[in-house]
């Protein structure tokens, strides 16, 4: 049996990933739902393309926060002499897959989110903080060479398990490689469509400007 600390930790950090920033930043301060705007995305990236930099970077920060946070209240709740999870780092995993997953699928607002880019970060400082800054490098280059946002997140997501394993030598938690891994694999089928429209020649160019 799953002890109940466990249990509530994992609804804890899907209902933290489940806040819904741009939603209802948008709803409060502009009268206007992200999702029924630009890509539809409750993301940060969207909230900038429709609300501007003003709206999404506060969107950004805290995306990012809460992946960070859903996976740090692990230590207020795991407890050693448990048998289940095994060890600190699967009952990361576990705290880490919900509150992406909360990202993507908010309780809050009918279940429809983001792509979970900014939580996966958040949850990769909490995690990998070495990986995860070599992966906003990259990301950042890429976004400034290109100006898509789409690409620079798929190339930050696909490059981050080479740089956890093989460069950084992060071998001691079988569990934390295969996240890194799934998180590789797990960005680009999110951005399935922006990918289609990257091929296509038909993808946005991030703005920082509100559009008219």
């Amino acid at each position: 049996m799953i002890p109940i600390n466990i249990i509530v930790a994992i609804i804890l950090a899907y209902l933290i990933g489940s806040i819904p920033t741009s939603v209802w930043i948008g709803r409060t301060f502009y009268g206007i739902d992200v999702r029924t705007k630009g890509s539809g995305n409750a993301g940060a990236t969207n909230t900038i393309r429709v609300l501007g930099a003003k709206a999404g970077v506060p969107v950004l920060i805290f995306d990012i926060f809460k992946g960070w946070f859903a996976v740090f209240i692990s230590r207020f709740f795991y407890d050693p002499s448990l048998s289940f999870p095994p060890d600190l780092a699967s009952f990361d995993f576990m705290l880490a897959v919900a509150a992406v997953v909360g990202h993507v699928f908010p309780i809050y607002v009918g279940f429809k989110g983001g792509k979970g880019i900014a939580t996966i970060l958040g949850v990769g400082i909490a995690l990998y903080p070495e990986a995860a800054l070599i992966a906003i490098i990259v990301f950042l280059i890429m976004l400034i060479s290109f100006k898509y946002v789409s690409l620079a997140s798929i190339t930050g997501a696909v490059t981050f398990p080479f740089f956890e394993i093989l460069v950084l030598g992060h071998h001691h938690s079988i569990i934390l490689m295969v996240l890194s891994v799934a998180i590789a694999i797990f960005v680009p089928i999110t951005h399935r469509e922006n990918i289609k429209r990257l091929l296509k020649g038909e993808e946005s160019r991030v703005s920082l400007k509100k559009k008219s």
